[in-house]
């Protein structure tokens, strides 16, 4: 019974100590992001549509990475219904690079949502934002905390690492229910704080300063408090708390509460689990190039890279016998398709283009990887002999108009409407040096 005793008495000073390191971490970390938060763009004007957009951008993608993105998307669609009324291939223009493109059109979903519920704006509330296309717990909490000083978290992969360190918790830090654990700790830790010092100010202010940086007082600090503190949890994990590599305690604001740096076990939590081998599927691509313009092709709706444009080709490492094969049904299909009846594939129907015809070049290989999937690409160069360039200019016409609405199959595109009109997936770029030049 005595041995029952102690480790029931182990448990609640374990308990105990845990509570009183996530209450702890509020002020700790508010102090700490007044003087170090990172100056972004986003936090500058930190609006509900403003934030929004960054949360989706920095979804599997690098702070860095993301600067230069959400400068040129505010730029063209700087409000909700700028998104809602736009073209599905301009929005994919507008992201192509940052990858994971259902991000995108989740975007444009939830914006047409906004307009007919909401006039135009996202809601002040929790569970209204996080009933939106494309918006997660995560999303949600960071909106409704930065935007509007809801006192909500806002927990992702960085918030797991720091308060496993924190708390010494050792086992998967990715199962639901620790997730879920952290997030009452930090609601419940949020709440406390802003009850406690409600009472320090008077007057209400909207959590709209939140994240400029430098130390904030009264009203909007108080209001502000949830928004800073998620995001300098973030700032933590990402800057001192980092996934890969030695983590900088020295720096950290919560080093006097963290059991992993206390017990000398930052290497060991959190745990790792190993990681499944990606499959790896061989590709060959093919550029089918007619004068100025090459082959793009979209692809199916749903699925990796799903509606993007791409340039056309096959499973497996293909022989360039095979790759001219290739070539030559995909052009009597574009044909068939571009003008019923001609399945000539050269625009005079009855005589096929041989793939003898077709010269091609053989391109440097490439490697694309994937969450979880790797690409091991062949490419060639195709190029169209001039007998084909009448068809070719008859489907360029023809396909103009549907591309525009984004039913197009197959598109022939210069380099410079690649460059400036269609989203090619970015898996593709090292291809894109062999475009065709463009006449002067």
């Amino acid at each position: 019974m005595r041995n029952r005793g102690k480790t029931e008495e182990e448990r609640i000073v374990r308990t105990n100590r845990e509570e009183e390191a996530y209450r702890d971490s509020v002020p700790a970390l508010l102090f700490w992001y007044d003087y170090n938060a990172r100056i972004l763009p986003w936090r500058e004007d930190p609006t509900p549509y403003h934030v929004w957009i960054s949360e989706i951008m920095l979804q599997q993608t690098r702070v860095e990475a993301v600067r230069a993105y959400y400068e040129r998307f505010l730029a063209e669609l700087p409000d909700v219904r700028a998104v809602a009324e736009a073209s599905e291939d301009r929005l994919v223009k507008l992201w192509e690079g940052l990858g994971y493109y259902s991000r995108v059109r989740n975007i444009a979903k939830a914006a047409r949502v906004l307009c007919e519920k909401y006039d135009d704006r996202l809601p002040a509330d929790y569970m209204l934002l996080r009933d939106l296309p494309g918006i997660g717990d995560y999303t949600a909490g960071a909106i409704a905390s930065i935007a509007f000083g809801i006192p909500v978290p806002a927990v992702d992969g960085n918030v797991l690492r720091v308060f496993a360190r924190v708390t010494g918790y050792r086992e998967d830090i990715r199962s639901d229910r620790f997730k879920k654990h952290v997030a009452e700790q930090l609601r419940t830790a949020i709440l406390k704080y802003a009850e406690e010092n409600k009472e320090d100010v008077s007057g209400e202010c909207s959590g709209g300063d939140a994240g400029r940086g430098g130390p904030a007082s009264g009203a909007a600090r108080i209001s502000s408090a949830p928004g800073r503190f998620n995001q300098a949890i973030m700032d933590v994990g990402a800057t001192v708390c980092i996934p890969n590599g030695k983590p900088h305690c020295d720096k950290c604001p919560l080093s006097h509460l963290c059991a992993a740096f206390s017990e000398g076990l930052t290497a060991e939590i959190p745990a790792k689990k190993a990681e499944k081998a990606r499959p790896v599927e061989k590709r060959t691509v093919l550029l089918l190039c007619s004068g100025e313009r090459v082959l793009l092709r979209r692809r199916p709706a749903k699925g990796l890279l799903a509606g993007m444009w791409e340039f056309p080709g096959i499973s497996g490492h293909a022989t360039y016998a095979g790759a001219k094969q290739a070539a030559a049904a995909i052009l009597a299909e574009t044909a068939e398709r571009a003008d019923p009846g001609d399945t000539a594939g050269d625009g005079t129907a009855g005589s096929p283009l041989s793939r003898t015809e077709l010269r091609a070049k053989r391109l440097p290989d490439s490697r694309h990887v994937f969450s979880h999937a790797e690409w091991d690409m062949r490419g060639y160069r195709i190029d169209i002999p001039g007998k084909a360039a009448e068809r070719i200019a008859r489907a360029s016409e023809k396909n103009a108009e549907t591309a525009a609405t984004g039913s197009a199959e197959y598109l022939w595109a210069s380099a410079r409407e690649i460059r400036e009109e269609h989203g090619v997936a970015s898996a593709f770029r090292v291809y894109r040096e062999y475009l065709p030049k463009e006449q002067k």
